[in-house]
């Protein structure tokens, strides 16, 4: 077979990837500061995503769209922290998994009551022309998707590297209780790390919905996928979910060119398994030490 078919089907696939590995550092960005993750982050996805949609339907230009959605994807965020995580924290119990479940059917039975159960084109200025580089068809559609996740996954590390408030994120990270004796208040981090992983998502649903269209099931593959990135890579390894997210649509992409497009979805849940059972702290995950 032509390498050049295969070396296609590898570089569309991991544009697709990096996709993943956004949505996936939006699970990082929660488990850090929380030890906890919102299970309705795809539905974050695509309100934002209609959301943004609307902001065009209603003449506002593409560069004022994408912070306005940004805006409306940290509010999301911040409500779910506030309804669904913040008393099942404060109570030391694991009911936000459920709570951010139900939050999660809550916006996407909102979706399909405000803009219906039909998929909509999203308009969008970049071109989706092929340009042939080296012997491969990459258009700037997916070039865009490419600097979005990059722009955003490094504006965030510089905000919590570079920032008084993003160095309280860090050490909430590292230790909650001495972060709290130092006069840190980890509840308001807590919340800012929820309002930037809704911000991640709504940049998510941004890049992703000019290739496959907005409709309230936009997100149902992408989430699994997300995750299964996240777990591979591990929780706390922003580089290490590029690389798994890069990896992962490749192998996708692949698998549907040679096995058809029933097996897409088989690698994801290929590599969640066997992470989970050789794995569990993840590829580039720390192991953690437990006192006895």
């Amino acid at each position: 077979m032509d390498t050049s078919i295969i070396l296609q089907m590898v570089v569309s696939g991991a544009f697709m990837g990096l996709v993943y590995a956004l949505i996936a550092y939006g699970f990082q960005l929660t488990f850090a500061t929380s030890k906890s993750i919102n299970f309705g982050q795809g539905e974050l996805v695509m309100l934002s995503a209609f959301f943004s949609l609307t902001l065009l339907n209603l003449g506002l230009p593409y560069w004022l769209m994408v912070p306005g959605g940004l805006l409306f994807g940290a509010a999301l965020g911040l409500v779910v922290e506030r309804a669904g995580v913040r008393l099942a924290l404060e109570q030391k119990s694991e009911g936000w998994i459920l709570l951010t479940i139900i939050l999660g059917l809550l916006g996407f039975s909102a979706a399909e009551n405000i803009w219906g159960r039909d998929d909509r084109p999203f308009p969008t200025p970049i071109s989706a022309d092929a340009l042939h580089v080296f012997g491969i068809n990459i258009t700037p559609l997916e070039i865009s998707v490419a600097i979005g996740v990059f722009l955003v996954m490094g504006a965030v590390e510089l905000f919590k590297r570079k920032t008084l408030m993003g160095k309280a994120f860090e050490a909430v990270s590292a230790d909650r209780d001495a972060a709290e004796l130092m006069g840190i208040s980890a509840t308001r981090t807590i919340m800012l790390s929820y309002g930037l992983s809704g911000m991640v998502a709504a940049m998510a649903g941004i890049l992703i919905s000019p290739i496959t269209t907005v409709g309230p099931t936009m997100a149902s593959a992408l989430i699994l996928k997300a995750f299964a990135v996240a777990v591979v890579a591990g929780l706390d390894s922003g580089f290490g979910v590029v690389l798994i997210g890069i990896f992962l649509g490749a192998l996708e992409s692949l698998t549907s060119f040679y096995l058809g497009s029933g097996w897409r979805e088989a690698p994801g849940l290929v590599l969640l398994i066997l992470a989970l059972a050789v794995r569990p702290n993840g590829v580039f995950g720390k192991s953690t030490m437990r006192k006895v």
